[in-house]
């Protein structure tokens, strides 16, 4: 069944300049929705990047470190459920009750675990804020698909990208000082503050525009029960319990990660089992044979994302234990990446390069490739530390080329009443990615002597001899597994439009085909988003 097409995708784009203002993402139609849903994703950006910093400060605290990593594990845990569940709520009822409830929900864990006086209650509070943000990162999806025309999703996407260039750059700044000069505390406690403002100015667009179910809630499809009925309400149960065990398979997979005795083999077991068994479902059919459309994009997130997070996870323990830099140092080789990022997310965003998109994604991972392959190099002491900063910025600007168009590319491939199931799935890509590739490599690492290295300020002559415990096999196999990743990336990225003999006209926009609104510009979905139920 073709996407239907909204009345602003069926018609031609405008070609007078007061038009062309007037339907950008910051016209006088789309100024309040765009400002409200883009200062949501930079507090949910500041929030990521502040609260990392006054992590420790409330761990110690508190008496908790032997609980630190659970206050990270409980967040994406809970976000998967949230996902899944906003992904179903999205597609009966639109976006606004997930969206409104998830932000509700984010904001009380943060005031949980502020006002939190052991570190249960802190690591209770993270997990009901990784509920919010589950809920949350689809609905917005979702949002975008129902309230803008086609032909600006790229630029809302792009301002995405763009929110978290300066919270990664000033967010561990003020998340610091206001860590030593207030206490970590007003580091949780005051993001909720600054919720309301975004959230009054866009719910009045929203519920005019996104509300309820899409416009073909009506109908069936690919078997589904109608929407709202019994049959419904019973998959979107099946699907929320297969969400949650896809949580229990990744923590029994992070757990073994960090066990290297031979008894660690049977929950790893375990957690393979519990995901095979969930994302036969939760993701598109055909995700892991990359089949062409919108299982290759799903597959492509993941890819992407776990790919170079553990890369750049590895770069500042490999420059201080292996260059002797000190800690500053190595975070700066990082700092260019989010604005680098948010350049190649505002690339992909040109309507001139709107029939490219697929050339695009295959640019953007093949620069991620080369990032990634490159930064085992500074293992050698010879290599300047420098053309390592250079490399991420440069796998940074592939990852915006790339992120921002799969997202593109699910939305014109989504059918309305599908955009949140699938929205959902490229969201659970993403995250489960990054922890199973985290969970493989850093196995890997110690494995191979890893865990032998220490973290110390080295003399500025030290070079890479002033570090203790140097491992270069260690980092090396780290770089090796993500770049083969990457590069199997670039193979996927060859298939992300779906077979020509299906019949399926591409998610292209008005801008693309050069014709007024027809049917060959909407995007479709029917036939390649199905999850088998």
């Amino acid at each position: 069944m073709p996407a239907t097409e909204t009345d602003s995708d069926a018609l031609p784009p405008p070609s007078d300049p007061v038009e062309l203002r007037a339907e950008s993402v910051l016209g006088a139609a789309h100024r309040p929705l765009t400002f409200g849903i883009v200062s949501v994703v930079l507090l949910i950006a500041f929030e990521a990047t502040a609260v990392g910093t006054a992590m420790p400060l409330a761990a110690d605290e508190l008496n908790g470190i032997s609980l630190y990593a659970y206050a990270f594990s409980a967040f994406f845990t809970t976000s998967v459920v949230g996902m899944v569940a906003s992904g179903q709520w999205c597609d009966r009822r639109g976006p606004l009750p997930p969206l409104a409830t998830g932000i509700a929900l984010f904001a009380g864990g943060l005031v949980l675990s502020g006002t939190a006086v052991a570190m249960w209650v802190f690591v209770l509070g993270r997990a009901v804020q990784g509920v919010g943000g589950g809920l949350v990162i689809v609905a917005l999806y979702v949002t975008v698909s129902r309230a803008y025309p086609e032909r600006l999703r790229p630029t809302v996407m792009a301002a995405f990208a763009a929110s978290w260039v300066v919270p990664s750059v000033v967010g561990p700044l003020i998340a610091g000082t206001v860590a030593e000069q207030l206490g970590w505390r007003w580091v949780f406690l005051g993001i909720p503050v600054l919720v309301a403002l975004p959230l009054l100015v866009m719910l009045p667009p929203l519920r005019r525009r996104a509300s309820g179910p899409p416009e073909d809630a009506s109908r069936e499809s690919d078997g589904d029960a109608a929407p709202g009925g019994p049959a419904e309400s019973a998959t979107g149960g099946r699907r929320i319990r297969l969400a949650v065990v896809v949580a229990l398979g990744a923590g029994l997979l992070q757990y073994a990660g960090q066990d290297l005795r031979p008894l660690a083999l049977l929950p790893a077991a375990a957690g393979v089992a519990l995901l095979v068994f969930a994302l036969r479902v939760l993701l598109p059919r055909g995700t892991a044979r990359a089949a062409r459309g919108l299982p290759a994009v799903v597959l492509l997130r993941g890819i992407a994302a776990g790919s170079y997070v553990v890369a750049e996870s590895f770069v500042p323990l490999m420059l201080v234990t292996q260059r002797g830099l000190s800690v500053t140092l190595a975070g700066l080789t990082l700092a260019a990446g989010g604005a680098l990022w948010a350049l190649g997310s505002f690339t992909q965003s040109r309507p001139r390069l709107e029939p490219h998109r697929q050339r695009l994604v295959q640019t953007g991972m093949t620069l991620v490739t080369l990032a990634i392959g490159y930064a085992p190099l500074v293992l050698v002491e010879s290599v300047p530390v420098w053309t390592l900063a250079l490399a991420m910025g440069i796998g940074c600007f592939g990852m915006g080329l790339t992120i921002s168009s799969l997202s593109v590319l699910l939305l014109g491939l989504s059918a309305p009443r599908e955009a949140g199931r699938n929205s959902a799935a490229l969201q659970l890509s993403d995250g489960l990615s990054n922890v199973l590739l985290l969970a493989l490599t850093g196995a890997l690492f110690a494995a191979l002597g890893g865990g032998a290295v220490t973290v110390t300020e080295a003399a500025p002559d030290a070079g890479a001899g002033g570090a203790d415990g140097a491992q270069p096999a260690a980092f090396t196999a780290v770089y090796a597994v993500s770049a083969v990743v990457a590069l199997i990336g670039v193979w996927v990225a060859g298939r992300l439009r779906p077979e020509a003999d299906e019949a399926r006209p591409r998610p292209a926009t008005a801008v693309v085909t050069g014709a007024a609104g027809t049917e060959e510009t909407t995007g479709t979905a029917a036939q390649v988003s199905d999850a088998p139920e």
